[in-house]
């Protein structure tokens, strides 16, 4: 069964075009950024919280539609600042904004208090005209509080729901942003990545993502994780258009040093990376491992058709890459890095948020004050899963600790070593790999049931992975990760773009309630 689109009167114009379409739409007169962006509202109003009940947005901001009427003002008298000039956009609810919208990663806990400075990446999108619509929902606390979380879930947010197959995950951390984007509540969003966030709901919602090389794009002003590993990016509709957002919140930004290396490395448009006979001559490496192979025949057909489609645009494939399978999972020694870095990080982030004076609650200023907090309203936060993995982080040392600058050596050197050993000795401009396995049936009281994905070993290392949709199967899509070495972004587009304009498998929802066969 599929459920009626209640918006698809309004016209695909505002719900399918790409950025480049919209511009054009917008200099022609035929459409404005008001309009665009009360379709965008009203798709909101129609599939958030009604209709399909997709639960992707947290917050609308109430000042969004005067934002879209400055803008169309300004482009008459000046023209466009930029290529998102009155683009409506949605924030992953961990990116920090000055305006009438809270930043909460999904807590309540988060709301006694507001940031202290906007993010960057926030600030430059606004700066180019973007109009931000709002918050987008994700797994609390970007899914490190528990490890029988269900993906998509916030006591903020409620459970986010798949667009394709409303009972299936969308996966997250980055939940919501992909399922506003698929859903086209939204031009573009912003998701964050420590491992897999943007990667994963990307692939289980059949849109773009594109996870940057850690220090490409700034996380001042983002709730962290970590600071080996976070990193913030794009979710689209097309390449092209995760592209062009790229461009606009990529660059070295003072508040985050780990951004100084971008500077020899940023494009300032990624656009000019848009070239359809990419894959012509180039050298794709097809990464085998036996976690893959969980991921059913399914995926594994789609890989292989993904790959005989890169072949006939002339692509030579080297298959199979085999890497040590240790690197290939989420391992202890990843967990150990996060959970220092998570303690260290967060701690000095709540303890600069300022409180709000008329809260009811105050606004936790530590980790070990939110453990109380979430304790305190255990009805509301704890109900469904709990919170061992910040209590775990509690209890580890300081960043001194030798336990930490040991699983540092074998978490980020290792996979650093072997992803630039395979990409040299293999002369190889990127590898591929499935993204993940299909989305599972969402459980709220039993948690995830994710099988893996081949996002840990670019995670870890803090290289660039563009997610793309390579098929579908039972009504939801697959997708394949393009990874690549350290600063590799401009060939991963080139190489993403021409797979998607030879294969053309991104298909919008369906807004089903079971799977293609289930009737």
């Amino acid at each position: 069964m599929t459920t009626n689109d209640p918006t698809s009167s309004i016209g695909a114009i505002a719900y399918e075009a790409t950025i480049a379409e919209l511009q054009a739409a917008m200099e022609s007169g035929a459409i404005s950024a008001e309009v665009l962006t009360m379709a965008c509202l009203a798709r909101i109003e129609a599939l958030n919280r009604a209709g399909p009940c997709l639960n992707a947005v947290i917050e609308v901001s109430p000042s969004a539609l005067e934002t879209a009427i400055a803008l169309d003002t300004e482009r008459d008298a000046r023209g466009p600042r930029s290529p998102l000039h009155g683009i409506p956009i949605l924030l992953k609810d961990n990116i920090d904004t000055l305006d009438d919208t809270a930043t909460t990663a999904g807590s309540l806990a988060l709301l006694g208090s507001r940031p202290a400075a906007e993010a960057t990446v926030a600030a430059r999108l606004r700066a180019a005209g973007a109009v931000i619509l709002g918050k987008a929902n994700m797994s609390e606390w970007a899914n490190f509080r528990s490890t029988s979380s269900s993906s998509g879930w916030s006591a903020r947010g409620g459970q986010a729901r798949n667009p394709h197959v409303l009972a299936r995950s969308p996966c997250g951390s980055s939940s919501g942003s992909a399922i506003a984007v698929a859903a086209s509540m939204c031009v573009a969003a912003i998701g964050t990545e420590t491992d897999g966030s943007i990667s994963c709901p990307s692939a289980l919602c059949g849109v773009v993502g594109i996870k940057p090389t850690v220090g490409l794009t700034s996380r001042a002003g983002v709730i962290p994780i970590s600071f080996t590993q976070d990193t913030v990016g794009p979710h689209a509709r097309c390449v092209a258009d995760a592209a062009t957002v790229l461009g606009i919140i990529a660059g070295p930004d003072p508040r985050d040093p780990a951004t100084a290396a971008a500077a020899g490395h940023v494009r300032p448009d990624y656009r000019t990376c848009l070239q359809a006979d990419a894959l012509r001559g180039a050298r794709i490496g097809v990464l085998r491992s036996d976690r893959f192979a969980g991921f059913g025949r399914h995926v594994e057909r789609a890989l292989a058709a993904a790959v005989t489609a890169m072949a006939e645009a002339g692509a030579h494939i080297v298959d199979p890459v085999k890497l040590p399978e240790e690197l290939l999972a989420f391992s202890e020694a990843e967990l150990t890095v996060l959970l220092y870095e998570f303690k260290a990080t967060l701690n000095r982030y709540l303890a600069e948020r300022i409180p709000d004076p008329h809260a009811a609650t105050p606004a936790p200023r530590s980790l070990a004050e939110l453990i109380a907090f979430n304790e305190q309203h255990a009805e509301r936060e704890l109900f469904f899963f709990g919170q061992e993995l910040l209590l775990q982080a509690a209890a580890v040392g300081d960043l001194d600790d030798p336990a930490y600058q040991q699983a540092l050596a074998s978490s980020r050197d290792e996979a650093r070593k072997a992803l630039d050993t395979v990409l040299y000795e293999q002369q190889l401009d990127a590898l591929i790999a499935p993204a993940t396995g299909l989305a599972w049936p969402i459980d709220l009281i039993g948690g995830d049931r994710y099988l893996g994905g081949s996002s840990s070993l670019p995670a870890r290392a803090g290289y660039p992975m563009v997610t793309v949709p390579a098929g579908m199967a039972f009504g939801l899509p697959v997708g394949i990760n393009f990874i690549g070495g350290a600063w590799s972004e401009p060939m991963l587009i080139r190489l993403a773009y021409a797979f998607e304009q030879a294969t053309r498998f991104r298909q919008p929802p369906a807004y089903r309630e079971r799977i293609v066969g289930d009737d």
